[in-house]
């Protein structure tokens, strides 16, 4: 049986290579029917599509039940599975989906006791969130409503040199300037389960931060950058779970975002941890 480390590096080398949906088609198609066969092992899975200037997207969606029988709404875990074209897209994204394949694995396994758990793959991310914001748009359209919501975003690229991270300006007061933390950056809806999460990831031996964001991010737009934003903007409670991207890793958006550059050991803590902290919310 592989444990953790191996199975997250066995979906990294399937997931990580060229994926633009218009540029990288058949990685596209390759990466999406590989999250396809994961997921599906775990229950039935559900496709929303979407549309843009006619061509037809996907987002895939699996829904776990919890061991309870009490009607609850759920906490929606995504991660987007496209890249930028010219990227192999490693820690972009395919850390998240990694880490979302293998919830699909412990919550199939061992259920929440309360909450349903609904996991999406996002299509369409790197083009302004847009198969996130189809979906958030249609749940608000329906009235569902969300226990919360977490956007993997990026999971994997850790650097303790001092020096190494970087915040937008002003923030750099508050917070460590080695980039060896996972950060979890929420609206303030989110601020029990920001502070009940960071604990519990920091139980579990991984660095973590939080960081509130008001008024939806606008005042600090490098909060906005994943799939949570669509969220924010429907007054769901959504929380980014994030390495921080170009504050921290030199390869983000480059033909350098490999899975040599990755840190596995800190991706399997921020894994362990954060399966840690949903269970305790």
């Amino acid at each position: 049986m592989l444990d953790l480390k191996e199975r997250l590096h066995t979906h990294l080398i399937e997931i990580v290579r060229d994926r633009d949906p218009y540029l990288n088609t058949a990685g596209h198609f390759f990466v999406q029917q590989y999250i396809r066969q994961q997921l599906e092992q775990w229950g039935t899975l559900e496709t929303h599509e979407f549309k843009v200037q006619g061509k037809t997207h996907h987002n895939l969606i699996l829904n776990i039940p919890p061991l309870g029988k009490e009607r609850v709404p759920p906490i929606l875990i995504g991660a987007h599975y496209d890249a930028v074209p010219g990227t192999p897209g490693a820690d972009d994204n395919a850390t998240g989906v990694a880490a979302l394949l293998e919830f699909a694995r412990a919550f199939a396994i061992e259920p929440l006791k309360k909450y349903p758990v609904r996991l999406v793959a996002f299509d369409m991310e790197e083009y302004g969130m847009v198969g996130s914001s189809h979906y958030a748009a249609e749940l608000k359209q329906q009235q569902q409503p969300l226990r919360l919501m977490l956007s993997l975003e990026m999971l994997g690229y850790c650097d303790s040199t001092p020096g190494s991270q970087r915040y937008p300006a002003g923030l750099e007061r508050f917070y460590p300037n080695r980039g060896n933390f996972i950060g979890l950056i929420g609206n303030l809806l989110t601020i029990p389960d920001l502070i009940r999460l960071r604990r519990n990831i920091r139980k579990t031996g991984t660095p973590s931060e939080w960081l509130p964001a008001p008024n939806r991010g606008v005042i600090v737009p490098q909060t906005r950058l994943s799939d949570h934003a669509p969220f924010w903007d429907r007054g769901y409670r959504a929380i980014m779970v994030t390495d921080t991207a170009f504050m921290r890793n030199p390869n983000y958006h480059k033909s350098t975002d490999t899975i040599e550059s990755l840190d596995l050991d800190f991706l399997c803590g921020v894994c362990r941890g954060l399966e840690s902290g949903i269970r305790r919310l």
